[in-house]
């Protein structure tokens, strides 16, 4: 789980206190512990029931771009979302000991290992092959314009009166690091913002102890649209019902509340939502062994590549064309197109509704395009049965009854065939290849040897590569178990 730097009892005293201050009441079953391998975390020392209210937050208390003393600088570069809060985190981590919030501050670390701020050398080798590769590519080029196209001015203009070197680069992307890790959703008048006490709390897959709400219940649901949640994950780590006055900010604290039972001695643990290690990797520089939301992707690229090799350009772009037409897609990125492999190795159906088209002979795929239009419906393909509904359809084109009276097979097996699960497999070597030379095995030899704490970056990355290999030794283990065409026996 995440882990902060080593942590003096000091700190935390000064943290406590400063809660004290700040309005920021922490139940007396709860005890922040610094932990043998550095950083800070949250247990209990009496029995938590559910529903029990162990914290109270006054959104005050909070630093965002509205509570900040670059409040003013920040608004008048027309600053907003997680840019304006880096923002506010930088200035006040360079007022040091004059900031409200320096005893906080102290107590967090000053970036989040997170591979954005490993070395880019070091980051493209560990990731190689990988589903963070080019997402870590991406976010370096994107906080690169960013920071010239925003902060840069607001270096010149001298405006919040901090040294140059305060809001450099290397420091914007430490502060985004910590947003990426620790920042809530807090209203529509605060944004998003750093809640003191809230982000103590460590990541447990499926193990939430606590959850975070608005303790005035009556308040509508309504939000500002996007960033919903901390910072980097999903609708389970938001503070729930938080929407502001329209006048300005909701006072109303935010409340910790024990959603399952935890004893005495026990860490008590958040939850940043049901995420992969790609994700959690991410957003929080952490991964999990035997992570049950694992998944690899295989680019839409990547098998019109494979079917240009097996049979010509031309063809690849044709039959790829027919799916779309059909109403077909994979999942979609910003500039990609691409098809999910769950963690049990089973791949996406649009997938093999693709291999299936692919592996049509010409004189029934030219059918088949002369009567696409029609079998276009109106209606999206929201789950798996309109997608098999919408299939059936095709293979009533492909595969006629005789005689109009034989039955329509069961679809799913025709997309188990032994020519798609060889497809399946050599495309799932195709996207191993990806990752270099080295093999499972070699993978799996280094982790066992890698320390999670001296070598953090090397083993959180290999964690990641294993699991993916795994799930693609399982597509193989998956397709090979399709049934074989039988051979006929000459007399």
């Amino acid at each position: 789980s995440r882990r902060c730097p080593p942590c003096p009892r000091s700190r935390l005293r000064a943290f406590e206190s400063w809660m004290r201050e700040h309005g920021v009441v922490c139940s007396d079953a709860l005890r922040l512990d610094a932990s043998e391998a550095g950083g800070v975390y949250v247990r209990a020392l009496a029995a938590l029931r559910e529903g029990d209210v162990v914290a109270t937050i006054p959104r005050r208390a909070c630093l965002t771009p509205r509570t900040s003393g670059a409040a003013a600088a920040i608004k008048d570069a027309q600053l907003g979302g997680t840019l304006a809060l880096a923002v506010a985190v930088m200035y006040e981590r360079a007022r040091g000991a004059d900031s409200p919030w320096h005893d906080y501050l102290r107590l967090i670390p000053d970036c989040e290992p997170v591979p954005l701020v490993w070395p880019e050398d070091e980051a493209a080798r560990l990731l190689a092959g990988t589903e963070l590769e080019q997402t870590v590519k991406q976010d370096r080029e994107f906080l690169c314009e960013d920071w010239k196209e925003c902060i840069e001015p607001l270096i010149s203009s001298g405006e919040l009166g901090v040294k140059p070197d305060d809001l450099s680069l290397e420091k914007y992307f430490a502060a985004k690091s910590l947003l990426s890790s620790r920042s809530f959703r807090i209203d529509k008048y605060h944004g998003s913002g750093m809640v003191p006490l809230a982000d103590l709390f460590n990541h447990k897959t499926d193990g939430e102890h606590v959850h975070f709400t608005k303790s005035d219940a009556s308040d509508s649901d309504e939000e500002d649209g996007d960033d919903q949640s901390n910072a980097s994950a999903d609708e389970q780590s938001t503070v729930e019902n938080s929407t502001a006055n329209p006048s300005g900010s909701n006072d109303e604290d935010l409340e910790m509340i024990i959603v399952r039972e935890a004893n005495p001695g026990d860490e008590v643990y958040n939850t940043y939502g049901t995420m992969g290690n790609a994700a959690l990797l991410h957003r929080y520089g952490f991964t999990e062994l035997d992570n049950p939301y694992d998944i690899v992707n295989i680019d839409l690229t990547l098998v019109t590549k494979w079917c240009s090799s097996k049979y010509s350009h031309r063809y690849a772009k044709a039959r790829v064309s027919l799916w779309h037409m059909l109403g077909y897609s994979g999942c979609t990125s910003e500039d990609a197109e691409y098809f999910e492999i769950s963690y049990d190795g089973e791949p996406q159906l649009e997938l093999l509704i693709l291999l299936y088209i692919i592996f049509l002979e010409p004189e029934v795929y030219d059918k088949l395009v002369c009567v696409s239009e029609d079998l276009v419906g109106d209606d999206d393909q929201d789950d798996e049965q309109d997608t098999i509904d919408s299939f059936a359809k095709v293979v009533k084109v492909t595969r006629p009854a005789k005689n109009g009276v034989e039955k329509l097979p069961d679809v799913k097996k025709l997309l188990q065939s032994e020519g798609i699960g060889s497809a399946l497999a050599s495309i799932a070597d195709i996207r191993e290849s990806l990752y270099g030379s080295s093999t499972l095995k070699d993978d799996e030899e280094k982790l066992r040897a890698c320390s999670p704490v001296g070598e953090r970056s090397i083993y959180h990355s290999l964690v990641l590569r294993v699991s993916e290999r795994k799930i693609l030794g399982r597509l193989r283990k998956h397709a090979s178990s399709w049934p074989k065409t039988k051979k006929r026996k000459h007399t």
